[in-house]
């Protein structure tokens, strides 16, 4: 997430909007039963029983304490991440979602998703999620393969991955698998073989990443022996064409779908829609008539519990400056394959297109983005470079050093 920027100076004109944008709801459990060498994410490794009760009031006080800011408004989706949510039991999952539904209105449809891992899988359990409302299982996996899982760090191994994906398919009508490829030591036919595991169980969706080395990460300290760049491309092209066949639609940067069942929650905030994060750590984006605000929450857990039971729980919050939002905008919408409506900059940012006509010629000069009176999308290249796009749209790309 960007840093939150300051409020834009008086000179400059404040955003209109005609309608605010859609809103979503994200909830961040932080605690895991181990860091993984790779994760990056605001996870704590959970030593001993970790505060379940006081964890689940704390995050429907956090709610409470929001209202002012999204009051009226509906909740589209609701995403349930971490850390690892499936540390959590059933019942505490079900008093979360009844107080969500208590306090704000839920779309009838509303997607609410929760992120499991396949190391917490017990059938019950799972099954209780169902119960409490969970309409969409995303399931931690990252490799079928138990060389790969050892090399990840991971706490499941290979037949747990594989009854976790069974019962998550037969209980939940739409289930993601997260995996992972350009593994240590991984080969473009061990990814394949990796992928045709993943394919046999035929998920409706699909997030696949490439493996990279984040910093304040072990795998960042002590790197892995991954593959060469020749490789990990000729692998990531092997691995689209082989979902491409499967009927699955590249929709996204890291994201596969069957036809009709792309994330709604992770397309909101591609399209730059509005979404309220609470939990520790938990970032927020919200819309007002004349403005749009970041927000971030204290991410130590027993300080965000503090902080909430003081009526404080944010660290950070600031307006979002007229300077930075072509570029937070074109951050996020650039990563959809088929791109945006042209109009939706400005009834997102609520600021015309030309605030980044400089960009968009830019980009279009270069062959990265291809645009037409209805729609702004990136070109092929455009995607495979996909972060020197997004650059073009900062607010001092292309000044003079």
């Amino acid at each position: 997430m960007n840093a939150i920027a300051t409020v834009a100076p008086p000179t400059l004109a404040v955003p209109r909007f005609a309608a605010l944008p859609p809103l979503a709801l994200y909830v961040h459990v932080p605690w895991c039963l181990k860091k993984c060498p790779y994760c990056d994410f605001n996870s704590h490794e959970a030593r001993g029983d970790v505060p379940e009760a006081a964890y689940v009031d704390a995050l429907i006080a956090d709610l409470e304490l929001a209202l002012p800011s999204i009051w009226g408004r509906r909740v589209v989706s609701v995403f349930v991440g971490g850390g690892t949510p499936s540390l959590f039991s059933a019942a505490a999952i079900d008093r979360l979602l009844s107080g969500v539904r208590a306090r704000v209105p839920l779309a009838p449809d509303a997607e609410i998703t929760l992120e499991a891992n396949p190391g917490t899988f017990e059938r019950e359990k799972f099954a209780g999620y169902r119960g409490a409302g969970v309409n969409r299982l995303s399931l931690g996996i990252q490799s079928f393969d138990p060389t790969n899982l050892a090399a990840l760090g991971r706490v499941h191994d290979a037949d747990e991955a594989r009854r976790a994906a069974d019962a998550a398919l037969s209980l939940f009508d739409s289930v993601n698998f997260d995996l992972m490829y350009a593994l240590p030591r991984q080969t473009v036919a061990g990814a394949e073989a990796d992928l045709e595991a993943a394919l046999a169980f035929a998920p409706a969706h699909l997030s696949f990443y490439h493996l990279t080395l984040e910093p304040n990460t072990l795998f960042h300290r002590y790197p892995p022996p991954l593959p060469d760049d020749d490789t990990a491309a000729d692998i990531e092209d092997a691995v689209h064409a082989r979902l491409e066949a499967a009927g699955y639609r590249h929709y996204e940067t890291s994201a596969y779908a069957r036809p009709g069942r792309e994330c709604r929650h992770n397309l909101n905030y591609w399209r730059f829609g509005d979404y309220l994060g609470i939990g520790a750590g938990a970032h927020s984006k919200l819309s007002f008539a004349d403005r749009i605000e970041r927000q971030v929450r204290h991410k130590q857990p027993k300080q965000y519990l503090d902080q909430v039971a003081a009526g404080a729980p944010l660290q950070e919050e600031g307006t979002v400056a007229r300077e930075d939002i072509g570029f937070e905008f074109m951050l996020n919408a650039l990563r959809l394959t088929e791109g945006v409506p042209s109009t939706l900059f400005a009834e997102r940012t609520g600021h015309p297109l030309a605030l980044v006509q400089r960009g968009l010629a830019v980009a279009e000069a270069r062959g990265l983005i291809e645009r037409d009176p209805a729609a702004i999308r990136p070109t092929e290249l455009g995607r495979r470079f996909l972060n020197d796009l997004q650059a073009l749209f900062l607010a001092d790309a292309g000044k003079p050093s």
